[in-house]
């Protein structure tokens, strides 16, 4: 566009405005009403407070995320470290978005220990170490993807030095997992371990685990007594195996399909601990072993007791003593004089003087003759022997998952035989051949009368399963039902179809497709033609429009006959406008 449509347009515009004095009343009216409204929306926008700040990255988005679905309008303050929505907004919002679960982080962790006061006690120290480690463990339990949120609860007693006293630490841990989602056994197993092996002298058996539904998720208390799924799993294994080795072994014999086989396996999971301790009598003395041995020996000789009424008689000291005369005898210890011969004490040279031996023979024929001289006498021997006690201890602890009792049912399809003229028939199989296959099924097993197993072997024909039903009438079968549910689909789209065409599609073809009504100067020459000479008469509208268009055009062709280039321009912008 050259310089002289421009100066065109704008003298255009000039006229515009110079011909319509009040387009520029109304545009500034307009822009006064909009500074005004401006004033009154930024007069009356709401006053901004904090909702949340210090937030993670993750629990900054959940909360933005779920402000937008709530058409909350927020604000970012403080370098993006806090979010700010309308004051009279503030409480409802922290309620709203507590419901749901947000902000996830308020678990304190080990920052805790960073600012710590001068002075602190312990006490608070330890309070403070153990609400750090609940909160670390808490953070890093809630990495798992299943686990929304966690937390953790740790009873550690104070340390003391009585060992009587010692007492150990314990854990508690709620879980709020996403919904529709689980934990398995192994999980659990994982963070029992994962809190133990951070807390000294805490055992994963000390650890419960409790979901947001109030379930208990870890293996303590009473669950301890009862079938997990580790144990059903194992006894399903078991029983599958034996089903397997007792059908592979007969599948040679019978035929692949020929043999079905189930197996009960009755599985110990108790554990047992066994402490006996036996003691057996010694049977052979000769063999025994002697611990110890005491023997006690007492001889009593003499007269009668002394009597008669005390006094000076019977309290005088006893006669002086004198040594009897004693004549040797053959055995005897040797004289005065002689070596003593072996095995014998021999007699001293010197008189008055007498070897031990002699001595003791001398006081027992002593005692003898007074024994004799007096009367009777008493003799006591005690003789205590010890011996060594036979004991037996024996610590037996079995582990769990041993077989209590195997009941297998198998049962042998009848054999295929053909016939002379080649029919297939099926015959049962002999006694001899049914014994040879419990033979095997039991070695295969591991049968144990001792343990008090069970099989029991059937010889059957099997049944195809192609029974022979019933004829059903042509409108029950099912591939007439789904050939008319498929027919009934196409007629409903077909019925849809032809009220969309006929009420839709037809109407708006025919208003845009319809030939366009012809010029009312031509319809009014030809209905002045059709029309008798009585009824053509002038509509003074017609007229008056009529007189109007001819005054119209006179003066546009004055106009052009003084002015050609104003002409020519607004022709050219016209030409434009129909272009854009």
């Amino acid at each position: 566009m050259n310089a002289a449509a421009v100066l065109g347009n704008r003298s255009e515009m000039i006229e515009r405005f110079k011909g319509n004095p009040r387009l520029p009343l109304m545009l500034g009216g307009a822009a006064l009403a909009a500074a005004i409204a401006v004033g009154v929306l930024w007069s009356r926008s709401p006053d901004y407070k904090v909702l949340y700040s210090n937030l993670s990255e993750r629990d900054g988005g959940a909360v933005i995320a779920s402000l937008q679905q709530m058409n909350v309008p927020y604000k970012f303050a403080e370098g993006g470290g806090a979010v700010m929505v309308p004051a009279d907004k503030v409480h409802e919002m922290r309620l709203r978005l507590a419901s749901q679960g947000l902000p996830k982080s308020g678990n304190a962790g080990m920052e805790l220990m960073d600012n710590q006061k001068f002075g602190i006690s312990q006490f608070a120290e330890q309070v403070n170490y153990q609400r750090g480690l609940e909160g670390e463990l808490a953070r890093s339990i809630e990495s798992i993807a299943a686990v929304q949120s966690a937390r953790v609860h740790l009873a550690i007693p104070k340390p003391t030095l009585f060992v009587r006293e010692r007492q150990k630490p314990t854990a508690s841990i709620v879980l709020t997992l996403h919904p529709g989602r689980a934990i398995d056994e192994g999980q659990v197993a994982a963070i029992s371990h994962l809190v133990s092996s951070s807390v000294p002298e805490l055992t994963p058996k000390s650890i419960s685990i409790v979901d947001q539904h109030g379930n208990l998720l870890s293996g303590n208390g009473s669950n301890e007594r009862m079938l997990d799924a580790t144990q059903l799993k194992y006894v399903q294994t078991l029983e599958r195996t034996y089903v397997q080795r007792v059908e592979s072994i007969l599948a040679p014999i019978v035929g692949q399909g020929n043999v079905k086989a189930q197996v009960t396996a009755d599985v110990d999971f108790s554990i047992v601990e066994h402490t006996d301790e036996s003691y057996k009598p010694n049977q052979d003395p000769t063999r025994a072993a002697i611990r110890s041995q005491q023997t006690s020996e007492s001889s009593q000789q003499g007269g009668s007791p002394v009597g008669g009424v005390p006094g000076a008689l019977s309290n005088q000291p006893p006669l002086q003593a004198a040594a009897p005369v004693v004549t040797q005898q053959p055995g005897q210890p040797g004289q005065q004089g002689q070596p003593g011969q072996p095995g014998q004490p021999g007699q001293q040279a010197q008189a008055g003087q007498q070897a031990p031996g002699q001595q003791a023979g001398t006081a027992n024929t002593q005692a003898a003759l007074a024994g004799a001289q007096s009367g009777p006498s008493s003799n006591r021997r005690d003789s205590t022997t010890n011996y060594e006690l036979d004991r037996t201890v024996r610590h037996v602890q079995q582990a769990p998952g041993g077989i209590r009792r195997l009941s297998v049912a198998v049962v042998i399809n009848h054999r295929q035989v053909a016939g002379a003229n080649g029919k297939i028939t099926s015959e049962p199989l002999t006694a001899a051949q049914l014994a040879q296959i419990e033979n095997l099924a039991k070695e295969a097993m591991g049968f144990s009368p001792a343990r008090g197993d069970s099989l029991n072997v059937v010889n059957s024909p099997f049944t195809s399963g192609d029974e022979i039903k019933p004829e059903l009438p042509l409108w029950k079968q099912p591939e007439m039902i789904e050939l008319a549910k498929t027919a009934a689909q196409y007629l409903l789209l077909a019925l849809l179809a032809l009220f969309v065409w006929f009420k839709v599609a037809r109407p708006i073809l025919r208003k845009y497709t319809a030939p366009p009504l012809p010029p009312p100067a031509e319809n009014n020459a030809a209905e002045s033609v059709l029309l008798p000479v009585e009824e053509q008469q002038p509509d003074p509208e017609v007229l008056r429009l009529t007189a109007k268009y001819e005054s119209d055009l006179a003066l546009v062709r004055d106009a052009a006959q003084r002015d050609p280039r104003l002409v020519a321009s607004v022709i050219k912008n016209w030409m434009s406008s129909d272009e854009r």
